[in-house]
């Protein structure tokens, strides 16, 4: 997700403030306007100090995390969760019981077995094991204690975009908090646009999944959250089969049909749970979801490299490139 347009220059004091970083794997701007330029340089400095500190408690990666404590102890024992962490997870549930387990984050089970650095896919054996593994239904939940258990000792969870959909939610939060009214915050191939651009709408890109400098759609936006899940960013291709990072729980293995799949809704934990809703269900079935949700809409790329806009997106008439099929 880009702006596709450039910073304006200060006006009266003000102006645009732009920062990027490098947090939970992935790029993470922030792009405002402040009335004060030392405020706005606040603003983005508490969003960042938040960026990171969702990081350090959901990282699959980091020892320290409570994620990787949940990974390390979840199937021997009930393991107390944070409030923040125990809502995601909530949340993370609610979404898989809404696509019938297309959206599972117990798909890292299977997930972990991928390195796309090295180009390594799990063998047959290696998958059937995993697979017993994945199921939300198995990822037990106590209110009362507010605590999660494992209900097969094999499980992994993996909160993936769906952490950097809080994030930007979060994120939102805490700009409107220093008074800040236009901004765009980016995580990764999630986003928050919050409110305008002092006048006109945020125009926002969708970038060609096979052709990385092009664009196949420019949006024009105000108070919405997007997020674009995609075949594109972590993958590998051996013997003409693309493995990449958006898995399928029901089977393990990369799911297969669409190239990307761009959300927008009101919230960034719902445009990321439905993106990769959608582009594990496919084209049919994952446009009859979005259509049964309020507020939502959809690109939806499939494997030809063919666009398919939701019916709230249609008479928008956005602007669009062509997308490469190959």
């Amino acid at each position: 997700m880009n702006p596709v347009q450039p910073a304006q220059p200060a006006v009266r004091g003000g102006g645009w403030l732009r920062r990027e970083e490098a947090i939970m794997g992935t790029s993470v701007s922030v792009e405002l306007w402040s009335d004060d330029r030392a405020a706005g340089e606040a603003a983005i400095a508490a969003v960042m100090a938040d960026m990171q500190r969702i990081d350090w408690t959901m990282s699959p990666v980091k020892a320290s995390s409570e994620l990787s404590r949940i990974n390390r102890e979840a199937a021997t024992q009930p393991v107390a969760l944070s409030n923040e962490l125990y809502g995601l997870l909530e949340r993370a549930l609610y979404f898989s019981q809404l696509s019938d387990g297309a959206f599972d984050i117990t798909f890292a089970s299977a997930g972990q077995l991928y390195d796309y650095r090295e180009q390594r896919a799990p063998t047959e054996a290696e998958l059937a094991t995993a697979r017993a593994a994945i199921g939300w239904q198995q990822l037990l939940l106590d209110p009362q204690h507010r605590t999660v258990r494992f209900g097969h000792p094999g499980m992994r969870i993996d909160l993936g975009g769906f952490a950097k959909g809080h994030a930007v939610d979060r994120a939102a939060a805490i700009l409107r908090g220093h008074g800040i009214r236009h901004a765009v915050v980016a995580a990764g191939g999630d986003s928050y646009v919050l409110g305008d651009r002092r006048g006109r709408p945020w125009n926002i890109a969708v970038r060609d999944p096979r052709r990385p400098d092009q664009v196949v759609a420019v949006l024009p936006l105000e108070d919405v959250a997007m997020s674009t899940s995609g075949d594109y960013e972590r993958f590998f291709e051996r013997n003409g089969e693309r493995f990449h990072h958006v898995i399928d729980p029901k089977t393990g293995r990369s799911a297969h049909g669409l190239r990307s799949v761009t959300i927008l809704a009101e919230d960034g934990l719902t445009s990321e749970g439905l993106s990769k809703s959608v582009f594990v269900k496919g084209l049919a079935e994952g446009m009859r979801l979005v259509e049964s949700q309020e507020g939502v809409d959809a690109i939806v790329i499939d494997a030809e490299g063919v666009l398919h806009y939701s019916s709230g997106l249609l008479g928008a008439a956005p602007q669009s490139g062509n997308p490469g099929r190959q």
